[in-house]
């Protein structure tokens, strides 16, 4: 079962977060836009799990399809609608592997031990990076436009992406206390810029949630991992 939730996790990452462009996320409420995404999400399943032509590969599509659709229809585009919508396909990717926990042992890919970790890990750095961007961008909105003058163009968004990349990294290259300096390096930054209330708030209110989504999803793949057979390719004795 680990196994295939690793894969179906990086397919869900994929599908949502590399092939998917932002004017399909805007135009998701046109049936065809709909269409195209659940293609992209079968795709990326077969791709990820080896498997071609698996009723649950195209179950699962479905599920992703019908959550998105009731988010675009019913609800606004704000954070907890976005957190529930992820919450909810990953607990379709859960009970998908569940209930087909062979889905990834019996595809293309099902003799190589070592893969599942490596696509977890790199699902979990996708999805601590540039998931956690559209929710803690999605948070932010809340409190209104950033207070600060002067910011680079997608300044902060390449701060935060950046600073969630290396707690991830620091997290599972078990340096968590690296992440200690990493705060302290961008208070001392950031000082200048957050004399007054207003905009020491935001500062201390998007690079909590940040942190808190990257260091959450980094301990998630980090028990996952725990479950899977060690990353290493043997090579042939000579």
């Amino acid at each position: 079962m680990p196994e295939t939730l690793a894969a179906l996790f990086l397919a869900h990452v994929l599908a949502d977060y590399v092939v998917q462009p932002a004017w399909m996320v805007e135009d998701k409420a046109k049936p065809e836009t709909l269409f195209l995404h659940f293609l992209a999400v079968v795709f990326t399943a077969m791709l990820c799990t080896g498997q071609l032509a698996s009723p649950a590969v195209y179950a699962l599509a479905l599920a992703h399809i019908v959550i998105d659709a009731v988010k675009v229809r019913c609800f606004s585009d704000s954070f907890i609608p976005h957190v529930t919508d992820q919450a909810l396909h990953l607990v379709t990717l859960a009970v998908t592997a569940l209930l087909c926990p062979d889905l990834f042992a019996t595809g293309l890919y099902g003799d190589v031990a070592w893969l599942p970790k490596l696509m977890l890990l790199g699902a979990g750095a996708i999805y601590a990076t540039r998931a956690g961007g559209f929710a803690v961008g999605k948070l932010m909105a809340h409190f209104g436009e950033n207070p600060i003058e002067d910011s680079l163009d997608k300044g902060g968004f390449w701060i935060g992406l950046l600073e969630r990349a290396l707690i991830f990294l620091l997290l599972i290259g078990q340096m968590p206390g690296g992440i200690g300096f990493l705060v302290a390096a961008k208070s001392v930054l950031r000082f200048e810029a957050t004399q007054d209330g207003k905009k020491a708030e935001w500062v201390i209110i998007g690079t909590l949630a940040s942190f808190g989504w990257a260091i959450a999803v980094t301990l998630a793949v980090m028990f996952m991992a725990s479950l899977l057979p060690p990353v290493g390719i043997s090579l042939p004795n000579h």
